[in-house]
């Protein structure tokens, strides 16, 4: 996988725990649910998509504050307390479709996302978003134990 370019398949176990955050709209950005969502260098205070080609400098100051629950279209210089989103937050337990993690023996370890479609196992790798901890293996599904918000210490160069 590599960044979503439609809506993610994602399953959930027990109860979603949803939050709302104001989006960045100094630049259009279109949002797919199941994608990261994180403040950062192109903003700290009003959320904006994780994809690793458009946000190469997200570092260990950043911090993940959920995945979307939603599908959104920003326009470029909307009114930003007008843009939006449902999240899902921590302690939500969230599945992905995704075979990267395959093995009981993977549960309980760090999960991050790479791109805004890819999971991975990449511990204090730079630029990337750890989202929580891998909580089951189950039908082609990955489900992940969210924490966010959360700073993202250790994933910055």
């Amino acid at each position: 996988m590599t960044a979503l370019s439609k809506d993610a398949s994602l399953r959930i176990k027990g109860v979603a725990h949803t939050e709302i955050f104001t989006l960045n709209s100094s630049a259009a950005q279109t949002i797919y649910k199941g994608q990261p969502i994180v403040l950062g260098a192109l903003d700290t205070v009003n959320g904006h998509r994780f994809v690793a080609a458009a946000d190469p400098t997200f570092n260990n100051d950043d911090v993940f504050i959920g995945i979307a629950a939603e599908g959104k279209t920003v326009v470029a210089g909307s009114v930003e307390a007008k843009q939006t989103i449902e999240l899902y937050v921590g302690p939500t337990i969230l599945g992905f479709k995704s075979t990267v993690f395959t093995t009981l023996s993977q549960l309980g370890l760090g999960v991050y996302m790479t791109d805004s479609g890819t999971l991975a196992l990449v511990a204090g790798a730079a630029g990337v978003p750890w989202i929580g901890s891998l909580w089951m293996i189950e039908d082609g599904y990955c489900y992940v134990k969210l924490s966010a918000p959360q700073i993202a210490t250790g994933a910055g160069a």
